[in-house]
Order: C-alpha cells, then structure tokens, then sequence
C-alpha cells in the first residue's frame, strides 16, 4: 500500500500507487521548524545535581511522583492480598 503526508491531519494516510509526489526542499525545512536538539542537550547534560528524569521541569516531577505512589500503593496491595490468602479458611 501506498501513503502521502496529510497536511491537514500531519499524518500518513493510504494513497494510490499514482499519488507519490516528492516535497519540494522548501517545504520541507517549512514544516521541520527549529532544531531543539542542541537546547535539550545543554538542559539534560548541565551539572546541577538533579537527575536526569526530574530535569524536564514540574510535569516530569508529578509522573514521578504519581508513578512512585503506585508503584509503593500496588506492593503493598500485593502484600495485602498475599496475608489475606495465607489466613486459613472458614470451616
């Protein structure tokens, strides 16, 4: 199956085998836009003490967070359930 780049969308949709145009070189570097990679290294690489998946800011802070608090909410859910099956049953 054929695909082309929907402008609209900024997605691949399905194409006929006849639709493949190549982009021109302009408009290519019109869609890219700015390189942010040198930017994101100087932020990830500085030495400030923090680690690295904490350096992105307050979102990067909150994932954190709510993935330790399941992380330690399912372990002892898990802990919980295991007493709970362990107990002799009701004669």
């Amino acid at each position: 199956m054929y695909y082309k780049f929907n402008a609209v969308t900024q997605r691949l949709t399905g194409a006929t085998a006849n639709a493949y145009t190549p982009q021109l070189e302009s408009e290519t570097r019109s869609q890219v836009g700015v390189n942010k990679v040198p930017d994101l290294q100087r932020l990830f690489q500085r030495s400030d003490g923090v680690p690295v998946y904490l350096k992105g800011g307050l979102m990067d802070k909150l994932l954190y967070r709510t993935t330790m608090g399941f992380t330690i909410g399912g372990a002892l859910y898990c802990l919980v359930t295991l007493y709970f099956a362990a107990q002799p049953g009701n004669k």
